[in-house]
């Protein structure tokens, strides 16, 4: 599975700003052509984000596009024009119904035979932002097999539910958790929403560690200097690798010697604990293949 600990949005309408993107090592580039993008320049922005696809060098840094909400007076423009230069997935706003979903995934199946790509190699990542979406959240998450993570929107969602934001985040951690949960049900990462203050770096990295925590595998930038504290946070240190490893193995010590759960330092250790190991050595591996 692909590493999206940081996904970066770069405006579709500046090719220097893209080009900026592709050389920091992010895990992934959103080229925006929803809110990043004024309506009169948007088929400027696609013929821009078409050309970078072809033109740029983004080494392993995922290339992705958002396109405008599906259902609107855009979407469809926005995928012929730039399908053809085979961006590694689509993001899709505003994402309350698996119908959403299921258009997309059907007009990129006829594409991908047109231009002879492998069949459901295009991903597509659903923003989740609003109650309906929150609500239709199981039937989004299984809506079809190209759906690699679910992102969420909490700056959207908190304006249609008409609550009012706060440091802490409690008014969206109910969403929040949706998100988690079901994209875990489903066996999909989970993308956290952005973190809007771009002069605060210790915030920045509180927030991302409580979303490491919350179970989320990655988080929304929006400026270059977010990406390299985003994708530290989700990625374990070698005392968090080193600690892992001596749970496996102290684990497995004691189930040859017919020993299920055990103490290790005065705590209890049983499965879920080591099924929490597990995942810190998977995540620190997958960050060492990005």
């Amino acid at each position: 599975m692909r590493v999206r600990r940081a996904l970066l949005f770069m405006p579709g309408d500046s090719r220097p700003k893209i080009e900026k993107g592709a050389a920091l090592g992010v895990d992934s580039i959103i080229m925006d052509l929803e809110d990043g993008v004024a309506l009169n320049n948007k088929p400027a922005a696609r013929a821009s984000i078409a050309a970078a696809l072809r033109e740029v060098e983004f080494g392993s840094t995922e290339r992705l596009v958002r396109i405008n909400p599906v259902g609107g007076e855009f979407y469809a423009d926005d995928l012929m024009a730039t399908v053809a230069a085979r961006p590694d997935g689509y993001v899709l706003p505003k994402v309350e119904s698996a119908q959403q979903i299921e258009i997309v995934s059907e007009w990129l199946f006829q594409a991908e035979a047109e231009y002879g790509f492998p069949q459901g190699s295009i991903a597509l990542l659903p923003i989740v932002e609003s109650a309906r979406g929150i609500v239709n959240l199981r039937e989004i998450a299984g809506a079809d097999p190209r759906v690699a993570a679910l992102i969420f929107g909490a700056e959207d969602f908190a304006g249609d539910v008409g609550a009012i934001r706060t440091s802490e985040g409690k008014e969206v951690l109910y969403a929040r958790s949706a998100v988690v949960t079901h994209a875990k049900a489903f066996n999909v990462q989970a993308v956290d929403t952005v973190y809007l203050k771009l002069d605060d770096t210790p915030g920045l990295i509180a927030e991302t560690r409580f979303c490491l925590e919350l179970g989320f595998t990655g988080k929304l930038a929006i400026h270059p200097r977010q990406v390299a504290p985003m994708q530290a946070v989700f990625t374990p240190t070698p005392d968090e690798v080193a600690a892992a490893r001596r749970l496996i193995e102290a684990h497995e010590a004691h189930q040859a010697a017919g020993t299920g759960a055990f103490a290790l330092d005065g705590k209890m250790v049983d499965m879920p604990i080591i099924r929490a190991a597990q995942s810190v050595l998977a995540r620190a591996e997958a960050a060492t293949r990005s």
